[in-house]
């Protein structure tokens, strides 16, 4: 009688991390790119395409956690567990949102307040959860470095896909350089903290203030603020990272030895 082991059961994020990406990163870029498609034949309004791709990704994500017990692996933790000395490291994200408070905001209804809340809230929920959280996850066992560099790159590259809409290449590197650092720190976040919610919550704000802020008010200036804010935030979490890494790495090594 032979008594051996059966081979443990991985699955395919496991087996094909780098494919795995490729494929949510396809599958987000498909969907909005089809539903600005039809958004443009239709003549919807602006916001269409993002409401009509990523309610179904929201719900999808929803009932795949849900079934699958997911919410704890991308994040979706407690924040009573969240160490109080980690709030020093949200000091940076929160200045953000001050600078960016300072452009002053329009005039808007109560109906369009509650729309871009709605609007705001879905952006940072799918856009946290596929970057932040399923993303960076899944390629964490190649190292914290190359999935946050990957992770960040990514969703810079989503944004100004959306940016380029005839504008100058100046505008255009300054805004791929903002998204690449909002997702760095963000990433550097989610590696220190294990915590989803708090990058939600700014994300959610951020994108509010962007919405609801004067239009009348150059963002150059205020951009270029926040972009010398994000780096020093980086300078900042980057320290971690070796220990953070040498954790990882000594977590996926211990698992494959169970």
């Amino acid at each position: 009688m032979t008594n051996q082991l059966a081979p443990s059961r991985t699955s395919f994020t496991q087996r094909r991390p780098v494919l795995s990406v490729v494929i949510i990163e396809l599958l987000l870029l498909f969907a909005v790119f089809a539903a600005g498609a039809y958004a443009t034949i239709a003549q919807l309004d602006y916001t269409a395409p993002i409401l009509i791709s990523f309610i179904p990704i929201a719900l999808v994500c929803i009932v795949y956690f849900s079934v699958r017990k997911r919410w704890k692996a991308y994040g979706f933790n407690s924040l009573s567990a969240l160490s109080p000395s980690y709030l020093f490291y949200y000091a940076p994200l929160l200045l953000v949102l001050i600078i960016l408070s300072l452009k002053g905001f329009k005039a808007v209804t109560l109906t369009e307040l509650l729309f871009f809340v709605f609007f705001t809230v879905l952006v940072g929920f799918v856009e946290e959860t596929v970057y932040r959280g399923m993303i960076l996850h899944i390629l964490l066992p190649k190292g914290v470095a190359p999935a946050v560099i990957t992770s960040s790159i990514l969703f810079s590259l989503t944004h100004v896909l959306n940016m380029l809409s005839g504008q100058d290449i100046a505008r255009t590197i300054l805004q791929l350089v903002y998204a690449l650092l909002v997702g760095a720190v963000l990433a550097l976040l989610m590696v220190k903290t294990k915590q989803i919610l708090p990058l939600i919550l700014f994300h959610t704000l951020h994108n509010l203030i962007q919405f609801l802020g004067n239009e009348t008010t150059s963002t150059i200036v205020y951009n270029t603020i926040v972009i010398v804010i994000l780096a020093a935030a980086c300078l900042l979490l980057i320290p971690g990272i070796r220990n953070a890494n040498h954790r990882t790495q000594e977590h996926h090594v211990a698992k494959r030895t169970l």
